[in-house]
């Protein structure tokens, strides 16, 4: 029996625009009762319009950061007493953060950003081993890639146009599900530029720094860069180095 199932709940937080927007839509296409979390009024008001024509929905208006420091948090400890005292013979449900490749390959130029990425990473992979004997209770770590959501311009009544190498917000939520059903905790989305494969040898070179003492971010430090290209290039299936 899959999660997004004909009236089961989904609290999306962030979940008027972008890839929360696209999440919300699934769940109202497969008959789930769905409450969205954001703090764009504009955005909420116009998602609830939209969305309501499509099944039933709650829109909630919170400020920026409830939205994307607590709004984990929040959903966390609202539903995790249910999902503590869920019978095994109940439908399975899930929770799905979101984190972001930063928290995993923390390029220079935005720490505090890496930061509580990283922490949300630290967070999904603890919940999941917390509910590790609950076999009807999933918990998924959501990485996307390069996606076309109102930090690229895809905000309402813009003109722009997705890039080439972007995915759109439906492509990530599609993969998303697929990789849910498969009973994965990471889910780590490529796009149309970088494929899986250079997502995991970036993700392995960085933890390369620790484990062979190299000073940190060496990816992008000069004298580094050229020996860090020429590893990845010479790798052709990282599964196979590990």
């Amino acid at each position: 029996m899959s999660v997004f199932r004909a009236g089961a709940r989904a609290l999306i937080t962030g979940g008027a625009s972008g890839i929360g927007l696209a999440v919300a839509e699934l769940c109202l296409g497969r008959g789930m009762r769905v409450a969205v979390v954001d703090f764009n009024e504009q955005t909420l008001d116009l998602a609830k319009k939209n969305l309501s024509a499509k099944g039933e929905v709650q829109c909630v208006k919170a400020d920026i950061l409830s939205t994307n420091l607590y709004g984990v948090l929040h959903g966390l400890n609202t539903y995790i007493p249910s999902f503590q005292s869920r019978a095994p013979s109940a439908p399975p449900a899930a929770i799905v953060i979101t984190g972001s490749k930063q928290g995993i390959t923390n390029p220079p130029g935005n720490p505090a950003y890496n930061a509580s990425k990283a922490a949300v990473k630290t967070l999904a992979e603890h919940l999941s081993w917390d509910l590790r004997e609950k076999e009807n209770v999933g918990v998924h770590l959501l990485v996307p890639g390069w996606t076309f959501t109102g930090l690229s311009g895809n905000t309402p009544g813009s003109s722009a146009s997705k890039p080439a190498g972007a995915w759109t917000p439906a492509q990530v939520t599609a993969y998303m599900q697929q990789k849910m059903e498969a009973g994965k905790f990471y889910i780590i989305c490529p796009d149309n530029d970088v494929s899986a494969q250079t997502d995991k040898k970036r993700m392995l070179w960085s933890v390369g720094d620790i484990v062979k003492e190299r000073p940190p971010l060496t990816r992008w430090r000069e004298e580094y860069k050229r020996e860090a290209e020429e590893w990845m290039a010479g790798v052709e299936d990282v599964e196979k180095v590990l």
